[in-house]
């Protein structure tokens, strides 16, 4: 269940959930006593491109959840039909006389204010309910897990536009699916289905549109009920890339896990699979 105010403690100054944002949405929903942010791109009549106003607001979100202690983990989603058409292309060529420094700092902003959801300390999923194009589905790559409907419509087609690929496409599709697949949609702009990306790795599952956000939220909550410190040492993890090789990886693990068994959490984990009933994880 969605809620505009959950019975939770309040975060330190302006409550994420209680603001109003321009072209945007956002909702708090309660997981095992902690919140999950559920953030909506709207702007239905433009398929949810990203507005100059929109683009603010997200900075701003993403800026008060990161001050968020009880925050779970974050679904990113889109007002039905589509999930996001990308950058609002008449923003792209308004000013054909700006050189090509500016051109690159007003690109370098726009990227870095849509990719500060990787900044995020807590997963992040996309519920891609529809079309999620150019550097909306950069977006989505952004995000640590993805849920798409089966008959969204996604790509990178740039080079169809004349456009060098943006956003870290060229670094986060083959981080996410491999050099083949990111050679494959880059250079040829094609688009795939939702049922088609899961095969091709882009995508956990695929679902009926109208199912897709229930299947995000539903990952979120099993995200919440797990042991938090545990869960955002593992995202640092795989977020960094793995490691260089096996004794990078043995050596790190050993850190990381003996971090954790320095928890109350740990042992909470343990008892509570010993009595057979669920853990109360408290995030120390």
């Amino acid at each position: 269940m969605l809620s505009a105010a959950p019975r939770l403690r309040a975060v330190t100054g302006r409550e994420w959930w209680d603001g109003r944002y321009e072209d945007l949405q956002v909702r708090a929903h309660e997981a095992s006593g902690r919140r999950v942010a559920v953030v909506t791109l709207d702007l239905p009549g433009r398929r949810n491109s990203m507005s100059g106003p929109m683009t603010a607001s997200w900075v701003e979100v993403m800026g008060l959840l990161r001050d968020d202690d009880d925050l779970a983990a974050v679904v990113v989603t889109g007002s039905a039909p589509a999930f996001c058409a990308g950058g609002d292309l008449s923003w792209l060529v308004s000013d054909p006389d700006a050189s090509v420094p500016d051109l690159r700092a007003r690109m370098l902003t726009f990227y870095r204010s849509w990719l500060a959801v990787r900044e995020l300390e807590v997963p992040t999923i996309a519920a891609v309910n529809g079309a999620a194009i150019g550097a909306g589905f950069a977006l989505a790559l952004a995000c640590d897990l993805r849920y798409v409907a089966d008959d969204a419509r996604l790509g990178v087609p740039f080079t169809a536009l004349g456009l060098h690929p943006g956003m870290a496409t060229t670094w986060s599709l083959p981080d996410v699916a491999g050099q083949a697949v990111a050679r494959d949609l880059l250079l040829t702009g094609r688009l795939v289905t939702g049922a088609e990306a899961v095969g091709l790795g882009l995508a956990s599952r695929a679902v009926p549109a109208d199912a897709v956000l229930d299947e995000a939220l539903a990952a979120a909550e099993r995200i919440a009920a797990a042991a938090p410190v545990a869960t955002r040492l593992t995202l640092q993890t795989l977020r960094s890339g793995g490691h260089t090789d096996h004794e990078a990886a043995l050596q790190w693990e050993a850190l990381a896990q003996a971090t954790t068994l320095a928890t109350e959490d740990v042992r909470e984990g343990i008892a509570a699979a010993s009595a057979r009933r669920t853990p109360q994880f408290r995030g120390r």
